[in-house]
C-alpha cells in the first residue's frame, strides 16, 4: 500500500470517527446540550485527533528509520569485494540497484531470467520499456534490486496494517473514554497548542540545525587549514597546488568578502535613492487610484526570479555598457576601445539594484505611512509646504525604520547568487575599478560544491567555512536592522 492511500484511509477513518464521537455525545446526553462539559463537535474532534494523530506520527518515524534499515539489509547482500571498495564506490554502486530496483517491476520473468543470465542486457531490456539505466549492471545488483524490492514491499504492508491497527484503536478507545463530562475542549485544545508550539519551533530548529551543519563541517576544514590563512588570505586559489607546494591550495576570504561587498555597495546605490523616491512619492504625493496601481506593478519586480535578472544582465546591460564605454571612448580618444566589459562590478551592481527596488520602496512606504497623522497636520498647520514637511518632519521620524529597512535589504544584496554569476562573472580578485569583474562569496560556495565530490577535502569544505561566514554577516545585519526598527516602533506607536 502507498503511503498516498495509507494516508488518505486514515483521513477516512477520522472523519468517520469525527461523526461516531458527535453521535455518541449526543446519546449519552440524550440530546441536552447543557448535560454535556463540551460542544458536540469537540467530542467529535477528540475522537478524530486520537484515531489520526498516533498512526501519523507511526508513519512519520516508520518512514524515518525504515530506509536506513533496509539500505543497511541490501548493503550486506553485496559481495566482499564491493563492500572493501570506498565509501563513494558502494554509494554509486547502491544507486545502480535502487534504479534497478525501479525498474524491475517492469520486466516480466523470463525478462527477468534473461537479464540474470547476460546482466549486460539489461541496459537494451529496459530501454525498450522506456527506462534509462546509465551504467552497465552487475549479477550481483540484480539480486540486491529483488531483495530491496521485497523489503520495501514488506516494510510498506507491516506499516499499513500497524497503522490501520493503531487508527482503529485509537478511535475505539477514544469513543470509550468519551462521556457527558468529559473534558473534550481540554483536550482538544492542549493538542492544537502543542500543534501550534510545534510549527512555531520549526523555524528555530530549522536555524539550529543550519547552523549546526555548517559549523561542524567548517571546524573540520579549519582542521586542514588555519583560520587566519582563511579570513586573512588575500589569494583565492583552491586547487590543489603542484609537486612541492602546498596540496591545500590557497582560501583567502578578502577577495571573496570584497566582491560581496563591493556589489551590494553598487546594487544599494542604485536601490535605496530610486527605492526611497517611489516610497515617498506613493506615500505622500500619488492620489488612491495611482497608489493601488503603482505599487503592486513595482512589486512586480519582486517576483521576478533572479536568474531572470542575470539573463537580463548577460544579454541586455553587459553589451549595452560594453557598447556605450566604446562610443565614449572612440568621442574621446578616437579609439573604440571599450573600458567597461559586459561582465562587471557595475553590471551586477545595477541589475541587482533594479531587483532590490521593490523591497525598499515596499518596506520604507509602510514605515513612513506610519508616522502618526498629527505630524503632518502639525507641520502644514504652521505653514510649511508638504515638501518642506517630508524633508524636516516626517523622514526625520520615520528614518530608523528606514535604516532598518535598507540593512535588510542590504543581506538581501549579500545573498544574491545568479545576478553575480552570469553579470559579474567568477574572478576572485581585489581591485576597485567597477568596470572589472568580480565574485561574491555565494558563487564561489556554489563553484565549490558543482560535480560529483566527496565532502572530505578543503577544496569542499572551505564551502561550509564559507557559508557560516556569510551566515553571520547576514545574521548581524538582520539583528541591527530589528534593534532599529523595534526602537522606532516603541518611539512612535
Amino acid at each position: 500500500m502507498s503511503t498516498t492511500l495509507l494516508f488518505a484511509i486514515l483521513l477516512v477513518i477520522a472523519a468517520v470517527a469525527y461523526v461516531l464521537g458527535r453521535m455518541r455525545a449526543g446519546t449519552l446526553s440524550q440530546g441536552r446540550s447543557s448535560a454535556l462539559h463540551s460542544r458536540p463537535n469537540y467530542y467529535g474532534a477528540f475522537v478524530a485527533l486520537v484515531a489520526f494523530l498516533p498512526p501519523l506520527i507511526l508513519v512519520a518515524i516508520w518512514l524515518a528509520v525504515s530506509p536506513f534499515v533496509i539500505n543497511s539489509a541490501v548493503s550486506d547482500t553485496f559481495p566482499e569485494e564491493v563492500k572493501g571498495q570506498s565509501q563513494a564506490q558502494q554509494s554509486l554502486a547502491f544507486g545502480m540497484v535502487k534504479t534497478i530496483a525501479r525498474g524491475l517491476p517492469l520486466l516480466s520473468e523470463e525478462e527477468v531470467r534473461a537479464v540474470k543470465q547476460d546482466p549486460s542486457s539489461l541496459q537494451s531490456v529496459f530501454a525498450g520499456k522506456g527506462f534509462a539505466v546509465a551504467a552497465e549492471a552487475q549479477s550481483y545488483m540484480l539480486d540486491s534490486a529483488a531483495t530491496l524490492n521485497a523489503k520495501s514491499q514488506t516494510s510498506r504492508t507491516v506499516l499499513a496494517a500497524l497503522a490501520l491497527a493503531l487508527s482503529a484503536a485509537g478511535a475505539f478507545f477514544a469513543l470509550r473514554v468519551v462521556t457527558p463530562r468529559f473534558r473534550a475542549r481540554n483536550q482538544v485544545e492542549r493538542v492544537m497548542l502543542w500543534a501550534l508550539l510545534l510549527a512555531s519551533s520549526i523555524a528555530i530548529l530549522t536555524t539550529v540545525g543550519i547552523v549546526a551543519s555548517m559549523l561542524t563541517e567548517a571546524l573540520r576544514f579549519f582542521s586542514a587549514v588555519p583560520a587566519y590563512e582563511f579570513f586573512f588570505g588575500t589569494v583565492w586559489d583552491p586547487r590543489f597546488a603542484g609537486a612541492g607546494a602546498s596540496s591545500s591550495g590557497q582560501f583567502g576570504l578578502i577577495p571573496l568578502l570584497a566582491g560581496t561587498l563591493y556589489i551590494g555597495f553598487v546594487a544599494m546605490l542604485v536601490a535605496v535613492p530610486v527605492g526611497l523616491f517611489a516610497a515617498i512619492y506613493m506615500a505622500e504625493y500619488a492620489s488612491p487610484r495611482m497608489r493601488s496601481l503603482a505599487k503592486p506593478l513595482l512589486e512586480v519586480l519582486a517576483g521576478i526570479p533572479t536568474i531572470v535578472y542575470g539573463f537580463f544582465a548577460l544579454v541586455t546591460v553587459g553589451p549595452f555598457l560594453r557598447d556605450l564605454s566604446a562610443q565614449m571612448s572612440g568621442l574621446l580618444t578616437g579609439n573604440y576601445a571599450s573600458f567597461i566589459q559586459a561582465q562587471s562590478v557595475i553590471t551586477a551592481g545595477i541589475v541587482m539594484g533594479i531587483m532590490l527596488i521593490p523591497y525598499v520602496s515596499s518596506l520604507s512606504d509602510d514605515i513612513i505611512t506610519a508616522v502618526p497623522r498629527a505630524l503632518r497636520d502639525g507641520s502644514l498647520g504652521l505653514g510649511a509646504t508638504r515638501s518642506e514637511t517630508i524633508k524636516r518632519v516626517i523622514l526625520p521620524a520615520a528614518l530608523p525604520g528606514i535604516v532598518g529597512a535598507l540593512l535588510m535589504t542590504a543581506s538581501r544584496a549579500i545573498g544574491e547568487t545568479m545576478i553575480v554569476v552570469l553579470a559579474a562573472g567568477v574572478a576572485a580578485r581585489m581591485q576597485i575599478n567597477p568596470f572589472e569583474p568580480m565574485t561574491t562569496v555565494t558563487v564561489k560556495i556554489v563553484n565549490q560544491l558543482t560535480g560529483d565530490l566527496e565532502f572530505t577535502s578543503p577544496q569542499t569544505l572551505v564551502a561550509f567555512a564559507l557559508g557560516i561566514t556569510l551566515f553571520c554577516i547576514t545574521l548581524a545585519l538582520n539583528i541591527y536592522a530589528l534593534y532599529i526598527v523595534r526602537k522606532y516602533r516603541e518611539q512612535y506607536e
